[in-house]
């Protein structure tokens, strides 16, 4: 049971009304009638023209919410904003049967970035990296004074590493800036505090700084979760067996890992971007992640437990923010934040990482049992249908139809619905 007094776990709620769809959720996260308006507004053209440039208009997604969903003993619902059918359904189902056993269980590290400074040009290489540690308290101290208010959170500058990487160019010293930046992703406070101290480090080292900017690859920053997936709901031991055959070859072969990865970020880009986050940034780190070893493989791992029951994990990097950019402009994201009740980026984090692993067992049960195309059926028979040019009540009939011969082809459509005319 939530910290709300609710649960998220609930049964057909795909078969509900939008209406009512909304009123669940309105009860579950306390949400006023002004704020339930906003899942039918879109973003207004002043609010859209202060977030990018050259603004025409905005472009909407899909946005759902999936069900069921216990994280470290707390009930959530996850707000997903996509265009692909089934993930939504998917994810919903994969947490009922992790929700068996308590559900998913996960833990963040300090919310701790990396800016890098490339330092070109050094005479004496060896020498300049180690003056930069002789003055890596002068160092912290002026990063520091850029973000006062972080830092009486809790948060700022924190340490500082130096690397010597051989080049093209020839030696060049990287010097990493690692920076807690509590609630906020961070790229905005690492960025101003590496262009305030590069002009220190050309002094200390003699050197020229080029590059001064946040890494994507946040590995300071990590986030891991696990579930055991109930043997008898997914079919019995040998669905298990059959569901390790196939990630096998993920964690062998980045052909598929690709893939398979592509699955776990389904999950987690739908609520990063439905929370105002910066879903390019969580893609770019969480595919260098999987490559850190030299070879790309998978972010999750599976094996069977004592009772032949399924355990999956996951591992991965999450910058994630509950303040600032988008987070806190957008209506949607900030309606979207306070029905997932996050009150930290560290839980936010802990459930986009539990949402990933949800996602990725549901897309591999599928390929182990029934193949992924049956979840896509449905939905897809309706697309094909609306395009054939049906509406209303013709949509469900053409799209039956459709999956009944199993031709979900254009060309069909249109003869079902001519005769259904």
């Amino acid at each position: 049971m939530s910290s709300r007094g609710k649960s998220s776990k609930v049964s057909g709620f795909y078969k509900m009304p939008v209406e009512k769809r909304v009123e669940f959720v309105k009860n579950f996260s306390d949400l006023t009638d002004e704020e339930t308006r906003i899942f039918s507004s879109s973003l207004d053209i002043k609010t859209a023209d202060k977030m990018i440039e050259n603004v025409l208009g905005t472009f909407e997604l899909p946005l759902g919410v999936s069900v069921n969903f216990l994280v470290n003993c707390k009930d959530y619902l996850v707000p997903m904003a996509i265009e692909e059918s089934s993930v939504v359904a998917a994810a919903s189902n994969a947490a009922k049967i992790a929700r068996i056993n308590g559900g998913f269980t996960a833990k963040c590290t300090n919310p701790l970035m990396i800016g890098q400074l490339q330092i070109l040009n050094a005479a004496d290489i060896a020498g300049a990296a180690q003056n930069i540690m002789d003055h890596k308290k002068e160092i912290l101290l002026l990063a520091n004074a850029q973000d006062k208010i972080l830092v009486d959170l809790g948060g700022g500058a924190k340490d500082l590493e130096v690397r010597i990487l051989d080049s093209p160019l020839g030696k060049m010293i990287v010097t990493h800036l690692i920076v807690d930046v509590r609630d906020a992703m961070g790229a905005n406070a690492v960025n101003t505090m590496c262009e305030a101290v590069a002009p220190m480090l050309e002094e200390i080292t003699g050197g020229k700084v080029r590059l001064k900017i946040l890494s994507n690859l946040a590995d300071r920053r990590l986030v891991k979760a696990k579930a055991v997936f109930e043997k008898e709901k997914m079919g019995g031991e040998h669905v298990v067996d059959a569901f390790l055959e196939s990630y096998t070859l993920a964690s062998v072969d980045p052909y598929r890992a690709a893939t398979h990865n592509k699955g776990i970020m389904n999950g987690i880009d739908a609520l990063i971007i439905a929370t105002g986050n910066d879903f390019r940034a969580i893609e770019a780190g969480a595919h260098a992640y999987a490559a850190r070893s030299g070879q790309y493989t998978s972010l999750t791992t599976y094996h069977k437990d004592k009772n032949g029951n399924l355990v999956g994990e996951i591992e991965l990097p999450l910058a994630v923010g509950i303040v600032g950019g988008a987070a806190s402009m957008h209506p949607k994201a900030r309606l979207c934040r306070k029905i997932l009740g996050v009150t930290t980026a560290k839980e936010l984090a802990e459930v986009v990482a539990s949402l990933g692993l949800a996602q990725n067992f549901a897309a591999l049960f599928a390929l182990s049992t029934v193949g992924i195309q049956k979840g896509h059926m449905s939905l897809h028979a309706k697309n094909i249908a609306v395009m054939a040019g049906a509406k209303g009540n013709q949509i469900d009939k053409v799209a039956e139809q459709l999956i009944k011969e199993k031709k979900i082809k254009l060309d069909r459509a249109k003869e079902i619905l001519a005769e259904i005319r």
